[in-house]
């Protein structure tokens, strides 16, 4: 079994999902739904489910939406390491989505994961954790110089180092770690806040990238073609198309999970991107940011509907 670190986004998801046509500057009818989410915790909670050894450390406060979190994390099997502050409210991500999915607009109360310090990165329980782990996945929650200092202790200790952007705003926080990252889970618009450039075709993505000194990475596109590529090669796979989708909300921390889980088992990067795609096919018909249907059985079965990789 491999043991992964999780450090990074767990808080309360709040998401409003507008029931009709989408006016704007209106009010719109429509329903909320609440879970716990975050990048980081819905990756955890994925590979949690595909049979690995997870670990999750995240700043927590003391309320509610920090209890709604530790009861996810045991509900997937997750080992809960956070760091609580009893005074202090709990990261929250309110989205308003339309009727078909997709975003609309957000807003991301991440004031408390400033407080995971380089210092709390380099207290003994930390450090331990991160001496254990196979892999350690950070998300662009955490401070710039937190993502540095736990990044910079997994590759001293021959882990695999893995982060997911979250948003273009955040992804700029992992540029003093690229040259230390084995891979980065991005969008478009993530990777052209990162690299401060832009493409004409989705295959020039890679060459982007290796000259900011990221050695491998994702670049998603919704549901349209995504690119890959690790230091000796480029894949471009397109997802197969759905019948339904309920929410794209955790789609693309669920290919980072899929990807990540392949790599871990040997697999190229061809297939990790097959696996990757179909975690997230998984996710996107399910009504939760992280499938509570994601298991390696059902993984083989969507695996069958992800035929278009190609090598580049």
């Amino acid at each position: 079994m491999t043991n992964v670190l999780v450090c990074g986004g767990a808080h309360a998801d709040r998401r409003g999902r507008i029931a009709g046509h989408t006016v704007p500057g209106a009010s719109n009818p429509g329903a909320w739904f609440s879970e716990a989410g975050g990048g980081g915790f819905n990756a955890a909670r994925n590979l949690a489910r595909l049979g690995h050894a997870v670990t999750l450390i995240s700043p927590r406060g003391g309320d509610a939406d920090g209890e709604l979190v530790t009861a996810a994390a045991a509900q997937a099997g997750v080992i809960d390491r956070p760091f609580t502050f009893l005074d202090r409210a709990t990261p929250s991500y309110t989205a308003i989505l339309e009727n078909d999915g997709n975003l609309v607009i957000a807003l991301a109360d991440m004031e408390l994961y400033k407080q995971f310090t380089p210092r709390r990165a380099q207290m003994r329980a930390v450090r331990d954790a991160i001496a254990a782990a196979d892999l350690l996945l950070c998300d662009a929650n955490l401070p710039q110089e937190t993502i540095v200092t736990l990044v910079g202790q997994a590759r001293a200790c021959g882990a695999m180092t893995a982060g997911i952007a979250i948003s273009p705003a955040k992804v700029v926080r992992f540029r003093p770690a690229l040259e230390q990252l084995d891979f980065l889970f991005m969008n478009e618009a993530e990777a052209r806040a990162l690299t401060g450039a832009e493409v004409a075709e989705l295959s020039g993505w890679p060459g982007l990238l290796r000259g900011i000194g990221l050695a491998g990475g994702f670049v998603t596109r919704g549901g349209k073609a995504l690119v890959g590529f690790d230091r000796s090669g480029i894949v471009i796979g397109t997802p197969p198309a759905l019948d339904m989708i309920q929410d794209v909300t955790g789609a693309g921390d669920a290919l980072a999970a899929g990807a990540l889980f392949g790599l871990m088992n040997g697999s190229g990067l061809a297939e990790a991107m097959r696996q990757g795609i179909a975690c997230a096919a998984i996710t996107l018909q399910s009504p939760y940011a992280a499938s509570e249907e994601l298991c390696q059985e059902n993984l083989k079965t969507a695996l069958s509907r992800v035929t278009d990789i190609q090598a580049r």
